[in-house]
């Protein structure tokens, strides 16, 4: 197990993210929730990452700020050696555009187009995409790729949404609760297609779950409290998706 501690000094040249003294408090009225409470984290290249904690323990709030969804109240970020936290609208647009890949519980997918007009809806705003229907072959869907949503299985959207994240070849996927609404069988085919893009693209990737059998497919897993890292975790024998006790 590893201390929750500041990043090392010299972590730049491995690390996607670094941050130092993360904080995040909404403001509602006289009331202030402290959702962030000074949290120091590292991202490593090439990683999957886990986040673990109860509802309302910060692992979202983190998730949103670490995606350029939503600024901290105080403390720095970097991607890749850019500061984050001084970038205005326009260019944490571009970061995220150029950089993130998301992946939610449900789909949102658009019902009136097909699974290759789904992910062609990245690809043509990307800068550097690979084509759809390669980003659908990785996910293991060619052969679906001309159905429309309502003529896929949950999983087969789901994967239809991971593919339209990676389509853009970003450098990080942030997965939240993606199977949360799935079963065993097409949550593990989910899993495995992350990780499959994990060692191919060597894509950092982001889960956040309540599944902790999910943690063991992970590389680390942070623990979240109270808005706080608690503790980490470091996975000397990673598992593969299908030994994951659902």
């Amino acid at each position: 197990m590893e201390a929750s501690v500041p990043p090392r000094p010299d972590a730049a040249a491995d690390s996607a993210f670094l941050g130092r003294d993360l904080t995040k408090i909404y403001v509602s009225g006289e009331t202030e929730v402290h959702a962030l409470r000074g949290v120091d984290f590292e991202i490593r290249k090439g990683e999957v990452l886990v986040l673990l904690g109860p509802s309302g323990s910060g692992k979202s709030t983190w998730l949103n700020v670490v995606g350029g969804l939503d600024r901290p109240t105080s403390g720095t970020l970097q991607y890749d050696g850019t500061e984050l936290t001084t970038l205005d609208e326009r260019d944490l647009t571009r970061f995220r555009r150029a950089n993130i890949g998301f992946i939610f519980q449900f789909y949102n997918l658009i019902p009136s187009l097909t699974a290759e007009e789904n992910v062609r809806l990245v690809t043509d705003i990307a800068t550097d995409p690979m084509p759809a229907a390669q980003a659908l072959e990785l996910v293991g869907l060619a052969d679906r790729r001309h159905h429309f949503p309502a003529q896929l299985s949950g999983g087969e959207q789901q994967r239809v949404a991971v593919a339209r994240a990676i389509a853009k070849q970003p450098g990080v996927l942030l997965c939240d609760e993606p199977t949360g609404a799935l079963d065993s069988s097409t949550g593990v085919r989910v899993l495995e297609t992350l990780a499959k893009t994990n060692h191919e693209l060597n894509t950092t990737v982001l889960i956040i779950t309540h599944n902790v059998g999910i943690a063991g497919m992970a590389d680390r897993v942070y623990h979240f409290l109270d808005g706080q890292i608690a503790r980490i975790e470091s996975n000397s024998h990673k598992i593969a998706p299908a030994e994951i006790s659902w």
